[in-house]
């Protein structure tokens, strides 16, 4: 069987994982964490902060368990999958975001927490993996910083109150509903028990995103490019894409804030918890260190501080608005971060 057959057929494999992936994740997998956060009353910041961010990184976090479980050393896909849907969802989602409702104030309180805890994030991100080694200390410091970004949640709505100021117009409108999920969730079963279908979704997850690193491997050894450029790239577009939808749509119903809250929320639970636990817990059980090949993230890394920066300032001057400028802006530079890797990915096959 011929490359390019091989390689036709692990592409169309990848791309309906995503798909599937997105499906579950959307329709399924944050359903039932929503209806667990209402049974157990939890307020909408707790629940943002959590079980939506939960729900929103899922596949993310399931392809770093994958890749750390598959033999073979493959931990780069999961890392290079947490640093690509990173810069995505700063650059796209954000930028996306303010096109689509550009010139709209939003609450700063809630804005400013997240930046800070996504820069402390971001700077422990890069200081654990600048010396190529990640050991088990790290990622017990990502999940403990995880558990104070929680409890800070609590304390800077006593430190700055507000209140949430922007207006739900509502738009008749679902991400990916179309004529193929109205086939799947009739073919799909219905699990009345909310923790039995918690469960089931948690392993089709899994097993989706099994399916979609293994493609991913193969993919990268037919082309003879580095993993963990499969994974800032492609594995990274195609678990957020989704979260992209799903903003464009929140910030058209009037509540850019909240999108882009969830967008640097997302990215605060993918790097602390997406690679810190799964890490944590291979540590636990192996040398307590693993090695990461890190010469492919330097641009990535400069990105990640440079889009903090970049929001900051844009925020201030523009008075917590958003911008249809700023909005161009960072879409333009994560065009030219893709083709960059593209570029990358080109020169090392060749």
């Amino acid at each position: 069987m011929s490359e390019t057959f091989l390689l036709l057929i692990f592409a169309v494999v990848l791309l309906a994982s995503f798909y599937l992936l997105y499906f579950f994740s959307e329709h399924y997998f944050i359903s039932s964490l929503d209806d667990i956060g209402k049974r157990f009353n939890l307020s909408s910041d707790i629940s943002g902060a959590t079980l939506m961010a939960a729900g929103s990184s899922a596949p993310e976090l399931a392809v770093v368990i994958v890749s750390l479980l598959k033999n073979g050393n493959h931990q780069a896909i999961g890392i290079g999958t947490i640093v690509g849907s990173a810069l995505f969802n700063l650059f796209v989602i954000v930028g996306a975001v303010m096109v689509v409702k550009a010139n709209k104030k939003m609450v700063w309180q809630p804005l400013v927490r997240d930046l800070v805890f996504y820069a402390l994030s971001v700077l422990l991100l890069v200081y654990s993996l600048w010396d190529g080694v990640f050991s088990l200390w790290e990622a017990t410091a990502f999940v403990l910083g995880y558990m104070v970004y929680f409890g800070g949640i609590f304390a800077w709505k006593r430190w700055f109150p507000y209140k949430d100021k922007e207006s739900h117009n509502q738009i008749d409108e679902e991400p990916g509903l179309n004529s193929f999920d109205r086939l799947l969730k009739r073919i799909i079963p219905t699990v009345n028990n909310l923790y039995i279908a918690f469960v089931l979704n948690i392993i089709m997850i899994g097993v989706l995103s099994w399916v979609l690193v293994t493609s991913a491997i193969e993919i990268s050894t037919i082309l003879g490019v580095p993993e963990i450029i499969i994974a800032l790239t492609v594995i990274a577009l195609g678990t957020s894409v989704p979260d992209l939808v799903a903003s464009v749509i929140v910030a058209r119903q009037g509540r850019p804030g909240m999108a882009i809250n969830n967008a640097v929320g997302s990215n605060i639970f993918d790097i602390l918890i997406g690679l810190g636990l799964p890490f944590l817990l291979l540590f636990i059980f192996s040398n307590g260190y693993a090695e990461v090949e890190n010469s492919t993230l330097d641009a990535s890394f400069l990105l990640l501080m440079g889009s903090i920066i970049m929001l900051t300032i844009g925020f201030l001057i523009t008075r917590w608005k958003t911008n249809l400028g700023l909005g161009l802006l960072l879409i333009l530079l994560y065009l030219g971060y893709l083709f960059y890797q593209v570029a990358i990915a080109g020169v090392v096959a060749w």
